[in-house]
């Protein structure tokens, strides 16, 4: 669902030349923690929650949060060892099934993507030869290679214009495009100026095949090095994710207030999603759901052509670990 309201472009910075990396191992719970997150209500309202409950005071962590507008731009990050944590969406989840980033937990699932189109168009089949925007990655990506799987077409009987999520409202708002791989809330941004755009595709069209999941992911040295930084990060997401849960309002005040964000867009987004319990989670990981839900997107990854080879589940989900935190 993937928000990522009022964009703040947040660029990866890189390590000085000739720097060491952190020394994980050697450095206290009590340290600063670099974590990622989407601007939007679902990777936003944990960290919300977290800050009014508390609840990083018990394990002795002092968070650093840094906003992005992308999965895939926090995991590029990690990768340059300025990012420890992250919240990605669905579209991003080829990184972690590349190996470039573990998962280690699921966050909630979304219902908030569309493939949206210009009153002149009717059908996932009128796309073929128009202008198509995507924030490539991302969500929109996918349920676009989505419907268009489902309509017979693929990738390659469309213009694709990669475009970052906000550059979509400007450019489909004056028309530059003819149809949009894109979420709610920003949607909404469209709809004034577009007040009869079409919706041509939605993730419930392929729910519950397809979980459209928000994840928690780190970075592969973290997980290795330091597990019980993991942990501790884990720890305050189960507890944030069942106050979520408990008190759904609450969080949507506090998210509100944390994004400085409309408190009507904010509810929107927030009912629109399945909000999961940590122990509802425990158990979806042990018998095996969340790896079949990956499973899934390994298959569509390779059918998307995204992922030659993915990981099987086992080897990036680190389900162990979500598990005993």
């Amino acid at each position: 669902m993937l928000t990522r309201r009022n964009f703040m472009m947040t660029t990866a910075a890189i390590a000085a030349a000739g720097s060491l990396p952190i020394a994980w191992s050697a450095r206290a719970a009590s340290d600063t923690m670099s974590i990622g997150y989407i601007a939007d209500f679902p990777n936003t309202s944990v960290f919300a929650i977290a800050e009014d409950q508390k609840l990083w005071d018990a394990e002795g962590v002092k968070p650093d949060l840094k906003v992005f507008t992308n999965g895939p731009i926090q995991i590029q990050a990690m990768g340059a060892g300025s990012l420890n944590f992250g919240t990605i969406g669905p579209g991003a989840l080829w990184l972690p099934a590349s190996g470039r980033s573990k998962m280690i937990g699921v966050n909630d699932i979304g219902f908030s993507d569309r493939v949206i189109a210009q009153s002149s168009i009717n059908s996932i089949q009128d796309l073929k030869g128009k202008k198509v925007g995507v924030p490539q990655g991302t969500s929109g990506d996918m349920i676009l290679r989505m419907a268009l799987a489902k309509a017979g077409m693929s990738i390659a009987d469309i213009q694709v214009v990669p475009m970052d999520p906000s550059t979509i409202v400007a450019a489909f708002s004056s028309k530059q495009i003819d149809a949009a791989g894109i979420w709610y809330p920003l949607i909404d941004a469209i709809r004034p100026r577009v007040p009869d755009l079409k919706e041509l595709a939605a993730n419930k069209d392929f729910y519950p095949a397809t979980s459209f999941i928000n994840a928690f992911v780190a970075r592969n040295e973290v997980v290795q090095e330091n597990p019980k930084l993991v942990t501790s990060f884990l720890r305050v997401m189960k507890k944030a994710m069942d106050y979520r849960v408990a008190n759904l309002d609450r969080s949507i005040e506090l998210t509100t207030a944390f994004l400085k964000a409309p408190a009507d867009t904010t509810a929107k987004v927030a009912r629109s999603r399945k909000m999961l319990t940590s122990a509802e989670l425990d158990k979806f990981t042990e018998d095996g759901t969340v790896n079949k839900w990956l499973a899934d997107f390994n298959r569509m990854f390779q059918e998307f052509g995204t992922v030659k080879n993915p990981l099987p589940p086992e080897q990036y989900y680190e389900a162990k670990l979500f598990a005993s935190a």
